[in-house]
């Protein structure tokens, strides 16, 4: 049984389809006509009535909605007969059209909205096209948590283009306010339907993460895109790193590998376009990666280590692992660092060694006592 959800966002509340525009459009017919039959029906009651205007107006209105509190009625004869052709006849049944094309109305939208067939007024906000063959309800649900956690993007609406869920979303996509569009990124139908002249992002998954064969069909929808003005805001997924030219070339922004288990990294590279290919390369072996050092950490702060490992081009240093073997991400740069261990960010084709790195750290200690040295002697007194 389909729940009556309210959605996230109230740009989610509208939409233009032909057969709901014409519904609205006999609702709208029927609501002048209905205007024209009470004003008509307080004019006769109040010229042929002895009651006030405002008394006529309340007569005409306790008929309509058949309340009947029996407190005013009309006695003369052209007022009844008034009453029971405008009134019975015309306007309670035209109340009732009224009502039934409101609740035909609902259930259309609800049935539209469910088969992913319904166009929403959308602006400034994300649209992901095509679905992850495996894991895609995680791995929306993972997206839509990290994306709302970030500024500014906590109430962004997240639309999904694709062919999947035909018989609805399930149920905690919906939930978390994500909606869909039933079709295909490579028809220019669908993405208008999906406003994506209007979004904030475009995102265009890999149709199968592990053939490069699908990169075929992402690039006609970045073409597709590109030719609407629209690469500097799409994101897409490049399975085969021999297609990256071929996307940089029609003017895609950010092209990254399928990472399902991390949909995190698609988030970073949507909100700080850059910061993908520093996620990226932590995964591979090609330029850069993250290092362990088993080595005794003392007498330096987080800023001396981080200054010397830089100084010394040995890489970037990440995290520290203290004496408990807890791995201490960003700590304070100021205190002093005691541990057994470095994560250093380092160059995958020339990885410096152990010695290296324990080299680097006790010159920078040498050269930090001499620096003191030499301030304490400048700040000592001359005789």
């Amino acid at each position: 049984m389909l729940r009556n959800r309210r959605p996230l966002n109230p740009e989610h509340q509208f939409a233009h389809l032909p057969i709901s525009g014409i519904i609205r459009s006999r609702i709208k017919r029927l609501f002048a006509i209905l205007g024209a039959l009470l004003v008509f029906q307080v004019m006769v009651i109040w010229t042929v009535e002895n009651l006030t205007l405002f008394e006529s107006f309340w007569l005409t209105m306790t008929t309509l909605v058949t309340v009947g509190y029996g407190d005013l009625s009309p006695e003369t004869v052209i007022g009844r007969i008034s009453t029971v052709i405008v009134m019975f006849i015309s306007a309670i049944t035209i109340m009732t059209l009224i009502v039934s094309d409101f609740i035909e109305y609902r259930f259309y939208r609800r049935e539209r909205i469910v088969t992913g067939r319904w166009v929403y007024k959308m602006k400034d906000h994300i649209v992901i096209i095509n679905t992850p063959r495996n894991g895609g309800e995680q791995y929306f649900m993972r997206f839509a948590s990290q994306i709302r956690a970030i500024p500014e993007y906590e109430t962004v609406p997240i639309l999904i283009l694709t062919r999947q869920f035909p018989s609805g979303l399930p149920p905690e996509l919906a939930d978390v306010g994500l909606v869909h569009f039933h079709g295909s990124g490579s028809d220019p139908e669908a993405l208008k339907a999906a406003h994506a002249g209007s979004a904030r992002h475009i995102v265009v998954l890999a149709a199968d993460e592990a053939d490069p064969a699908s990169d075929s069909l992402t690039f006609d929808i970045a073409h597709r895109l590109t030719e609407a003005n629209l690469g500097n805001r799409t994101t897409v997924e490049c399975v085969s790193d021999r297609n990256r030219q071929r996307f940089k070339t029609v003017g895609v922004r950010t092209i990254i590998r399928p990472v399902r288990t991390y949909p995190e990294i698609m988030v970073r590279a949507i909100v700080a376009p850059g910061s993908e290919k520093v996620l990226e390369d932590m995964f591979n072996y090609q330029n850069d990666h993250p290092h362990r050092y088993d080595l005794k950490l003392d007498n330096l702060n987080w800023a001396d280590i981080v200054s010397a490992l830089v100084r010394h081009g040995i890489g970037t240093a990440l995290a520290y692992i203290d004496n408990d073997d807890e791995v201490n991400c960003h700590p304070p740069t100021d205190e002093i660092i005691e541990g057994k261990g470095l994560i250093v960010l380092v160059k995958s084709h020339d990885t410096p060694s152990v010695q290296v790195v324990e080299e680097a750290l006790d010159r920078f200690r040498m050269f930090l006592e001499k620096w003191h040295d030499a301030q304490k002697e400048q700040a000592a007194p001359t005789h």
